[in-house]
């Protein structure tokens, strides 16, 4: 079901919907103080890794095919 819509996207909707993702984040870091603390505490090294792991997976799957 979703392969269909997904086929129809451009490149500009997954950057529009990245960002819109980031937005969101920055949002309930903004008003949860909980969210902000957690974040502000964890090593951001953990967040870096954890970015470069989502980055390979996704890579390769698009270059598997």
């Amino acid at each position: 079901m979703f392969e269909k819509q997904i086929k129809k996207m451009k490149m500009l909707d997954f950057a529009l919907t990245k960002l819109g993702v980031a937005a969101f984040v920055a949002f309930l870091i903004g008003i949860w103080p909980a969210a902000r603390n957690w974040v502000l505490s964890v090593n951001p090294w953990y967040f870096f890794a954890v970015s470069l792991i989502a980055v390979a997976i996704v890579s390769a799957r698009i270059w598997r095919k």
